[in-house]
Order: structure tokens, then sequence, then C-alpha cells
């Protein structure tokens, strides 16, 4: 199949025709990708030293329609739309079972872009080649578990509903589910990218009174006020706690949320978090975290707490936000404001990293 391969000690990527893909084995699905976004947990991994685990097929917000069905499988047929996602879910372990389905003992290999077992279906000239994220949507074919694929309408457009999979999951799902913001909250985001922005949208959901917002990219801030943010902050002149805590009256936000996955933001939405308010951790962070922890956190009550995936059933959630999306009540079109063939992946991260545009999504 044809990809935008991360190769060792290679950039930019490469675009490939010669990968070999297995066929479907037991309880997996051969899915035909046909759109699939940029995400900046993509761009972490190929702008880190080493590159992680080469050679590697990135792209975990994809879409596409079933080709193919390996025996036992029971949830899809050929010819199905799916979105895919990237931590399944069993039902019935440990962490199922109390409602915990993102950290799902089944979806953990996520991160090690091999199945279960330490095999990839991705090979090129005999040598593995891993699939990134449990899914390579960068590449024209994925094989995942069919639990990873979730069906959705037949009438859904693809090339809109890919960002359901990791931006609007994590970012909603992080209000929605984690944090379970409620009426009339105040909102503090930190870091407005697709994941900032679909954390904007989750508040707006969630009729929080407040949604305070800060980002230095001034094309971002207008996204912001587009999807629902009432107050708009430039941390290059404002003290976005100061001005959080004044806008609040004095007290500080309820729920205080980093899309960005750095120290200082995080740092930020502690102090300007109310006595026994929330702080979400959304934003991807590679490496280790150095947060300060202020000597009243504990006598405050405030609460500190990680997110994964917006702690999302992707069997309940994706259809539960492109039902939200059919009202008119989630924006998923302007979250994509940049389009490319898969012969132009390079153009779209060198746009991500001059941080130009919201979402970029990868046409097959």
């Amino acid at each position: 199949m044809r990809a935008a391969l991360l190769e060792k000690n290679q950039q930019p990527l490469a675009i490939v025709d010669d990968l070999d893909v297995q066929d479907p084995g037991p309880g997996e699905v051969l899915v035909k990708v046909s759109h699939c976004g940029i995400c900046h947990s993509d761009l972490t991994i190929v702008d880190m030293p080493g590159g992680g685990q080469l050679p590697c097929v990135l792209g975990h917000e994809a879409a596409g329609t079933v080709e193919e069905i390996g025996t036992g499988v029971t949830l899809l047929a050929n010819g199905d739309r799916v979105m895919l996602t990237p931590i399944p879910t069993c039902g019935a372990c440990y962490y199922c079972s109390r409602n915990q389905p993102s950290l799902c003992v089944g979806g953990q290999n996520f991160m090690t872009g091999l199945r279960a077992d330490g095999t990839s279906p991705l090979s090129r000239d005999g040598e593995l080649v891993y699939h990134g994220f449990g899914l390579g949507g960068w590449g024209e074919y994925s094989v995942v578990d069919e639990r990873r694929a979730v069906k959705i309408d037949g009438d859904t457009p693809l090339e809109i509903a890919c960002v359901v999979g990791c931006a609007i999951q994590t970012g909603v799902g992080a209000v929605l589910n984690t944090a379970q913001v409620e009426e009339g909250a105040t909102v503090l985001v930190t870091g407005l990218g697709g994941i900032g922005i679909s954390i904007v949208q989750g508040a707006r959901l969630a009729s929080a009174a407040r949604i305070i917002v800060s980002d230095p990219v001034a094309e971002r801030r207008d996204y912001a006020a587009n999807f629902g943010a009432t107050d708009i902050l430039d941390p290059n002149e404002d003290d976005v706690v100061a001005k959080t805590i004044e806008l609040t009256g004095g007290v500080g936000v309820d729920y205080a949320f980093d899309g960005a996955g750095h120290e200082a933001l995080i740092a930020d939405c502690i102090a300007a978090t109310r006595m026994g308010g929330t702080v979400t951790m959304v934003g991807a962070a590679m490496g280790k975290l150095e947060i300060p922890i202020p000597a009243l956190f504990l006598t405050q009550e405030k609460k500190l707490q990680g997110c994964l995936l917006g702690s999302c059933n992707g069997q309940r959630d994706i259809p539960r936000f492109l039902a939200l999306w059919r009202k008119g009540a989630l924006d998923l079109e302007s979250m994509i404001t940049h389009r490319h063939p898969v012969a132009d992946i390079n153009v779209g991260l060198d746009d991500m990293r001059a941080v130009r545009g919201l979402r970029h999504v990868l046409e097959f």
C-alpha cells in the first residue's frame, strides 16, 4: 500500500508505495482509509529526537470503509463506514467495569505500535513497520481490532467526521466525561489548538456560564471566539491568572484545562482555579513534567487530574458526538482549516510547526 512513512534518521517523511499489509486476523478488520487528521501528538513523535519506534506509519484520527473482516468479527461487515479510535474498550476488564473505558486493559498497547502479541500488520521488505497508535492512519489501509472501528451512518461525510477520532473525543470528552463540568460553571482553557478548541466546544455544550481562553496566536484566539469562548486573553499582554481571577469576581474558575501539555500552562491553571476547583491536564506532553504545586494546594482542596482520550468509550461517544453534530450543537466543519493529499504530508506538518490553521486533514 501507499503510506507516509517515518523512517530511521530521515526527515521529511517519505511517501512510499511498497508497504505490505497482512490480511485481517481473528477479530480484526481491514479498513480502507479515506481521511486522517494530523494531530500534534503525531508531530511530537515526528520531531522527537530518535523518532521513537521506527519505521512507523503514524496517524490516529482516521475514517474509512471496511473492506475485509477476519474470522469471529461480529460488530462490522464489509462496506460499513467506520471511525477509528486509538483506544478500544472491551467492556469487561477491571477498568471498563468501573466506567473508566480509556484505561481498558485491551487498549493499552496503543502506544507500542504493535498488536498485543507483539506483531504488526505492516512490513516492508520483510522488516517490521510499526502501526502508530494502533491505527497507522497515514496509510491507505489499516488492520485493526474490530473494537477500534466504530460503525457510523452510511451518509456521514468521512472528511468531516474523522476529527471526532482524536480531537473531539479528547477535548469534548475532557469536559463532559473527565471533569464533568456542570451547567453554569466557569472554565479556563489554555492552548487553543485542535484539542483546546474542542475543549471550548465541550464547555459550550455543558452550558458553562463563562469560557475564558488564552493562546499567544491571534488566529487561534479568533477561532475560539467563533466556537463559544466568552473572554479572550492574550498571554503576551495579559496576566492570565490575575485576569481570570478578576473575571470570576476574585474567586477563580471552577474548572481549568491545559490543552497543550506545557508545564507553565498547567501551573497557570492551578493558580487560576478556585478553592475546591479542578484542573484537568489534556494536552499530550512527552517526557518529564515538573509542575510546581503551591503549599496551599492541600488546604484549598484543589484537584489536579489527567485525561486520556477524554475518558471516552468510542462505541458510545463517537455516535453521541456525531448526533450532536447532526443537530447543529457541535461544529466539526469549522475545525478543519486545511486539507492535503497524502503526498503533501510534510506541508501539513510544516504548517503545524508554524502554528498555521487549526486541524489539517489528509485525503487519500
